[in-house]
């Protein structure tokens, strides 16, 4: 056996690579002061590794053509929005990472599945809370607790030594960075041992077909914590997002192997956990009187579901000189864009005053399709004149003061028509078939042309 010898090296957060000293920059990927010094152990972790067996399995070289080419066995987990985002299901063997700020739900939706799952023997490993806790908070959630089974222990070899034992039909790792293991020598949730963690899941997951969904924090940029090779390693990564001064929580799939990066799921946060909320453009349509000036509706899609948000706008007179310019869910340097559209293609002085904008529901858009709802809103404001409540908008602006088409149409269409919506402006140059039942589609080619068909009266 060869002998131990310790080492002191220098890992790149971002991507994993090690260094023999400090660099300012990473050489592979680039990224400024991501390097930390760890403690290696050159001898002892390649002997441990090489004795670390997993039984569940052994594989064979076979050819690409015999290879079973039938859509994957997923089960359903009793919660229609996390299924839907996972592509149908949990397939057998994936290895899944949530990741989130602290407080904003991670928790409790890892508990939450277990709690809807009777029929599944699930093994809940926790490395932050005491048994007690995880009770005291099942509790609260409510839910058939006679299979879900709560492990507290750190130490990767005992988790797997159990969980072999248990056999359970899913495991869950609260949290990834609470982990370690005794082929690395350095502190939990430094990089090595976070790359030899989710290796040592990873094989567990593939070799014994046992599904593991992990958890993991975030750092202040709202990033995975740990080495980026985290991410790599996982089969999906689902990450938490939303205000957890707010009552609404959105999920979103950032990586899928077995379905599409394309799906949003929304929840909301109660007394007793995450409600699924089936419908997410009820909770972002108006909910206030008709007749208010500054607001617009905008049929947007997040992925490929679509939803549409109330675009609230403020245009005030600029009390201190220079104007101010601020928007809560939207892009400023966007907005002041569209601003300066309004004022050079349009004609409208907006250069003087101060312009507030804000998305309801508390979501941050990115579709450009939200640009003809901000700058309605904005010249209603500007107005004090109100747009209609069944009245919506659809179209991205470009510099010249030209309403251009955005992508699929008809679901933004459908889904407006579906509310009860009777009018939807999009760009002239959309296709000549769009329309849907029971909704008017006004076609527009630029900014003055909405305005003379939209404040006419």
């Amino acid at each position: 056996m060869a002998t131990a010898k310790t080492k002191t090296a220098w890992f790149c957060t971002n991507c994993g690579n090690e260094y023999p000293k400090w660099m300012g920059r990473c050489p592979a990927c680039g990224e400024w002061n991501t390097l930390v010094e760890e403690t290696k152990v050159v001898g002892k972790s390649a002997d441990r590794r090489a004795g670390t067996e997993i039984p569940g399995g052994s594989s064979e070289p076979v050819l690409l053509s015999e290879v079973d080419s039938s859509e994957e066995n997923r089960f359903s987990l009793n919660n229609a929005e996390v299924d839907r985002i996972l592509g149908g299901g949990l397939v057998p063997g994936s290895l899944v990472l949530i990741g989130g700020e602290p407080g904003i739900g991670k928790s409790t939706l890892s508990l939450q599945i277990p709690l809807s799952c009777p029929s599944l023997k699930t093994l809940y490993v926790t490395g932050e809370e005491s048994v007690r806790q995880v009770k005291l908070r099942a509790s609260r959630i409510g839910g058939d607790a006679s299979n879900c089974y709560i492990y507290s222990e750190t130490l990767m070899e005992t988790i797997l030594k159990k969980a072999r034992e248990l056999q359970p039909d899913l495991m869950v790792v609260d949290s990834v960075q609470t982990m370690y293991t005794q082929m690395a020598e350095s502190s939990p949730g430094s990089v090595s041992q976070i790359k030899e963690t989710a290796a040592l899941l990873l094989r567990f997951a593939k070799q014994t077909g046992i599904p593991v969904l992990l958890i993991g924090h975030i750092t202040k940029e709202g990033s995975i914590a740990g080495p980026k090779i985290l991410e790599h390693i996982v089969d999906v990564v689902l990450q938490f997002e939303g205000d957890n001064r707010g009552t609404y929580r959105l999920l979103r799939s950032i990586k899928n192997r077995f379905g599409s990066t394309a799906e949003l799921a929304v929840f909301e946060m109660t007394g007793k956990g995450l409600r699924e909320v089936s419908n997410p453009s009820e909770m972002l349509i108006p909910m206030h009187e008709e007749g208010l000036s500054g607001v617009a509706v905008c049929a947007m899609l997040d992925g490929t579901r679509p939803l549409l948000i109330e675009v609230q706008a403020l245009v005030s007179s600029a009390a201190y000189g220079t104007p101010q310019r601020s928007a809560t869910g939207f892009d400023v340097r966007r907005l002041n864009m569209l601003l300066a559209v309004l004022e050079k293609r349009a004609g409208f002085k907006l250069g003087v005053k101060d312009v507030f904008l804000n998305m309801a529901g508390g979501l941050k858009v990115a579709d450009p399709a939200c640009d003809l709802a901000v700058v309605c809103a904005v010249l209603s404001s500007n107005f004090d004149f109100a747009i209609p409540a069944n009245v919506c908008f659809a179209g991205e602006v470009g510099l010249s003061g030209e309403i251009r088409p955005v992508s699929q149409m008809e679901r933004r269409i459908v889904e407006a028509g579906r509310l009860g919506f009777k009018k939807i402006y999009i760009s002239s140059f959309n296709a000549a078939d769009v329309s849907a039942e029971g909704i008017q589609v006004v076609k527009v080619a630029d900014i003055p042309a909405l305005c003379r068909d939209l404040f006419r009266n």
